[in-house]
């Protein structure tokens, strides 16, 4: 639970604004717990409702939400030197939690190697912050009615929290490189007119070019 404590805090920050959002389009606050609690989508219930009220069809919505989820992939492969010997199960659960944020903190964890984290800690400080983004989309649906928020506000927090993980990280220059094609893959998409796919190929662009320019260091 400390561990998890400022994931948690955090959640709870920007997880009102994903609730206010989503009851602004008639989303239920019990439907914004469920949806939380069994499918992290984090980013995905942002897109969700900005995606509504511009007009975008159910596919389009379904298409976009899904390739930006992709990423869930390559954080759960990049745990599986870690969880060689643990419960099939608990891998499972642990591949279908991880989210952005626990994603950094187990994965620092685990490459200390001093054996004090296991893959249940990894997996139960997913389960803690997944029941802290439900719980603040509960909120934040429950109070939506009630306040009269300029959308354009509540959808800057997710991209304000991406924004302080980047800023709070210890730049090497594997990171710069990941950084500097994350950016170009996203630009390139966008001018081609491809901004449903833009994150996702950043992504897969920044992961590539990092490891690329690592083992070719080595």
């Amino acid at each position: 639970m400390p561990v998890a404590l400022p994931v948690m805090l955090g959640y709870l920050a920007i997880g009102i604004p994903a609730g206010i959002l989503q009851a602004t389009v008639g989303v239920p606050a019990w439907a914004c717990f469920a949806i939380s609690v069994t499918l992290y989508t984090g980013a995905g219930q942002f897109m969700f409702p900005n995606m509504v009220m511009a007009g975008a069809s159910p596919l389009a919505i379904v298409a976009s939400i899904s390739l930006v989820n992709t990423r869930q992939v390559l954080y759960s492969a990049a745990f599986a030197p870690y969880f060689e010997k643990a419960n099939r199960w608990l891998a499972l659960y642990f591949a279908a939690t991880v989210t952005d944020e626990t994603f950094g903190v187990s994965l620092d964890r685990f490459s200390r190697g001093d054996g004090d984290w296991t893959p249940a800690c990894a997996t139960a400080i997913n389960v803690e912050s997944m029941l802290s983004w439900a719980t603040a989309n509960f909120l934040g649906a429950v109070v939506g009615s009630a306040l009269a928020l300029p959308t354009d506000v509540t959808s800057y927090a997710m991209t304000a929290i991406f924004i302080c993980l980047l800023v709070g990280q210890r730049f090497r220059t594997a990171s710069w490189v990941a950084l500097a094609a994350a950016v170009a893959g996203v630009l390139v998409c966008k001018l081609a007119g491809l901004g449903g796919v833009a994150v996702f190929v950043g992504a897969v662009a920044g992961v590539v070019a990092g490891t690329v320019f690592e083992e070719v260091r080595l």
